[in-house]
């Protein structure tokens, strides 16, 4: 097996795809739209006779002071199952000390029993003090009919999806003209909650280079006033909502229960099987459950949202550090510490 960085992008994305554990981060088009937003995108891939082997795609972020990258890898990487772990991880190893990489921030995701994590220390890795992706998710189980995904919602969320349609909300797939519909969405959304959102041209770059084929923008109006809106991608059997955004005015309609459930019917129509709502507090449920009513800050906004349907807490396997260079990495943890307590 031979490392290689050019491989075509259409013939990674197809290899990721047929992944147990594919997911939407490690596609082309996940590197060129962070590519655009600060960071740089590689893809470490180790090919034979049989075609690709094995492979991960890494980001690269500059570190202040011209201290070099950190590198990190997201949701990967992929082998298979005749392929040699060992080959792979050397091959991102040079490629990150090629890179610079003071350290490499690895979130490999969820493993869902019978499946195990790999042991982490083993392969060189410590716990990173900083997770990028939300550790802690629910997964709702999309693989039935409608009544029974309805029926493990708690009543309040069934009401209000039920609300939204008998008082005329319109759901649809939207048109490439309407990501400027959904940017001032965002925006009053971030106002209102007093969290940051991506600029325009982020969610603009998103749609054009994932939908249709892996995502769709997914709007709700009511008698021509958008009311709500959210992004969702899919790849394999799994769908993820990544953005979400709604209006200050016709609250009452409901239009963020009902645009969530044409997003779920989108997913199923595509052959998803789960629905990952794609971030909540990282506290275990009776926490959860105890303070959600109490408090609105972080993740906590959305967890009452969240909770209502019907899915399956699930935490992944945070975030591990493989360091390069100790004394760069012990002052990014140093400022971690600073930054928090700030």
């Amino acid at each position: 097996m031979q490392p290689q960085n050019t491989t075509p992008d259409d013939q990674w994305d197809a290899f990721v795809a047929a992944q147990p554990r594919a997911h939407v981060l490690q596609l082309s088009g996940w590197g060129a739209l962070k590519g655009e937003f600060g960071w740089q995108a590689e893809r470490v891939v180790l090919s034979d006779a049989a075609g690709i082997a094995g492979g991960a795609q890494l980001l690269f972020r500059r570190l202040p002071f011209r201290l070099g990258t950190m590198a990190y890898l997201a949701m990967g990487p992929y082998l298979r199952p005749d392929a040699n772990p060992a080959a792979l991880w050397r091959a991102i190893h040079q490629a990150a000390r090629r890179r610079r990489a003071a350290f490499l921030k690895w979130e490999p995701g969820i493993f869902i029993p019978p499946e195990l994590p790999p042991d982490f220390a083993a392969l060189g890795f410590r716990p990173s003090p900083q997770t990028i992706q939300p550790p802690r998710t629910i997964l709702l189980d999309i693989g039935a009919d409608d009544e029974t995904i309805l029926a493990r919602m708690n009543q309040g969320t069934r009401r209000k999806i039920r609300q939204s349609q008998k008082h005329g909300v319109r759901c649809y797939v939207a048109a490439p003209g309407d990501v400027s519909v959904f940017n001032a969405l965002m925006q009053a959304t971030g106002a209102r909650n007093a969290f940051g959102v991506h600029q325009p041209r982020y969610y603009e770059r998103a749609y054009a280079l994932f939908a249709p084929q892996q995502a769709a923008l997914i709007l709700a109006e009511h008698e021509g006033d958008p009311l709500a809106g959210v992004m969702v991608f899919a790849l394999g059997r799994t769908a993820w909502y990544f953005y979400g955004a709604s209006a200050d005015l016709k609250r009452n309609l409901m239009a963020t229960y009902g645009v969530q459930w044409a997003a779920i019917q989108w997913a199923k129509a595509r052959g998803c099987q789960i629905y990952d709502l794609w971030g909540i507090p990282d506290a275990d449920e009776a926490q959860l459950e105890a303070e959600f009513e109490r408090r609105s800050d972080g993740l906590w906004g959305v967890y009452g949202f969240k909770r209502g349907w019907g899915g399956q807490i699930v935490r992944a396997a945070a975030a591990w550090d493989y360091v390069y260079n100790p004394a760069v990495y012990t002052a990014y943890q140093i400022a971690l510490q600073v930054r928090s307590r700030g």
